[in-house]
């Protein structure tokens, strides 16, 4: 996996990734204040589910920033194909390099990518062959943390409330 860092100036995927990190952040300060402090103080919940949602917060979010910013497999200006491989290569129309059989052209970085999946604007980056692995952790922590606000929703509506209301 390469450890380049990577940015595409396209003001679409900056919106895009603005967008989350506002959400992210609202609910990081939010779900916290509303939910878990105030059940925490009334004895509901231990200091473990708050640690446990910042914890699924923070991977969250730097997973966010590391499938951002890495390099998804970009190809280099003059590849050296070895002699035995050059009926895996093709030229690529819009470009005009070389690139192996899977690798596409991607029209918002502007370069060719190898093993390229999509191009994501919510990370403003392409899926590739070096970031691939990346962009499935961020998709299972925001699953995690998701499931996680469901769940502290649920409990906060269904069971917390009627219990306020039975001290009262």
């Amino acid at each position: 996996m390469g450890r380049r860092i990577h940015f595409v100036v396209d003001p679409q995927g900056w919106c895009c990734m603005g967008l989350i990190i506002f959400v992210w952040l609202y609910n990081t300060i939010f779900i916290p204040k509303v939910i878990l402090f105030p059940h925490y103080e009334e004895g509901h919940i231990s200091v473990m589910a708050i640690l446990c949602y910042y914890v699924c917060s923070l991977f969250c979010i730097a997973s966010l920033l590391r499938a951002s910013v890495a390099d998804p497999g970009k190809l280099p200006e003059n590849p050296k194909i070895p002699i035995t491989e050059r009926e895996y290569w093709e030229l690529c129309n819009k470009c005009n390099m070389m690139r192996p059989k899977r690798s596409h052209h991607c029209s918002r970085c502007g370069h060719c990518v190898r093993r390229m999946d999509h191009h994501c604007p919510w990370i403003n980056n392409c899926v590739g062959e070096d970031n691939h692995w990346l962009f499935l952790q961020l998709c299972f922590y925001t699953q995690i943390l998701s499931t996680y606000t469901l769940i502290l929703d649920f409990c906060h509506y269904y069971y917390f409330l009627p219990l306020k209301r039975e001290k009262w």
